[in-house]
Formats: C-alpha cells, structure tokens, sequence
C-alpha cells in the first residue's frame, strides 16, 4: 500500500499569492548571493543557467537570446563576460558557420553543482513529501505561470516602446 501524502492546509488565492511573493522575494536573493559567490551577476548566472539546463543540445547565442528575452547584443555581451570569467566557451555550429553554440567549461559546472547541489537535494527532498498527481499540479502551475510573468513583461515592453 503506497502512504497518502499528509493532507494539506486549505489556501486561498490571495494566500497562494502571498507565498508565492514570498518565495519570489527569497529566490531572488538567494540568486544573489549565489551569483556573488560565483563571481557573477544575476543575468550571467541565469544566462549560464540555462546552458547548464542545455546539457549536451548546446544552445546557440541567439536561442539564448530569447530564453533570457535580452537582445541578441545583450546575450554578446554576456557570454563575453561569461567566456572571460572561465564559465563558457563558443563552439562553431557544425550546419553553420554563421553561428555559435555555448557550452559550460567543466570547472564551472564542477563550481555551480557544489553550491547549488546542496539546495536542489532539500528541493527533492520536499518534492518526495508530495504525491506524483500534486507534482503534476506544481509543474502545470510553474509552467503556465512562467509563460503568464514572460508575455506580461513583453506588454509590458510593447507599452514602453509606444510611449
């Protein structure tokens, strides 16, 4: 018989709003600090991030561009830092020379496991406190609202550039 996650307390919207504030707010200093140890700063560790997150599918300087939502000569700059720093190097696209793929430099990778790894085994430490249908439920959540915080800052965006 497979144990029954411990029920959980009722929650409103407004709530659900409050925690998730306050779980924003720590985050992005904990991304802070994480950065600062790293010797980065937030935007070149979210950018270095998402080359982690890559793996082996080497991301190319523009797709990486539109992951981060920064220009195509913020994203230049960026892995100029990151590539200075020790953190990435830029292979030729083997389909086309015009390109660049990203990868991570295995130091780096080797330095940003030691910091976060720590924190990601608590992470699934508390993700085996849920059920795989209340997993469903969290991934569905996160998913939508990231695509929900990206098209509003893109309004956003479209507002400012018709002021």
């Amino acid at each position: 018989m497979t144990a029954q996650p411990p029920p959980r307390p009722p929650a409103t919207p407004a709530q659900a709003l409050s925690a998730m504030d306050d779980l924003i707010a720590a985050h992005l200093v904990g991304q802070q600090e994480m950065a600062q140890r790293l010797g980065l700063n937030v935007t070149d560790l979210t950018c270095f991030a998402y080359v982690l997150q890559a793996g082996e599918n080497l991301l190319t300087a523009g797709e990486l561009a539109i992951r981060v939502h920064v220009t195509t000569g913020a994203v230049t700059g960026i892995l100029n830092r990151l590539e200075r720093a020790g953190y990435v190097s830029r292979r030729p696209d083997p389909h086309d020379r015009r390109r660049v793929r990203v990868a991570a430099e295995p130091d780096a990778v080797a330095r940003a496991h030691a910091l976060y790894g720590p924190y990601y085994d608590r992470l699934n430490a508390l993700f085996a406190d849920y059920s795989p249908d209340e997993i469903a439920v969290l991934t569905d959540w996160f998913t939508r609202a990231k695509a929900l915080a990206n098209a509003y800052r893109e309004e956003l965006r479209d507002q400012q550039d018709t002021d």
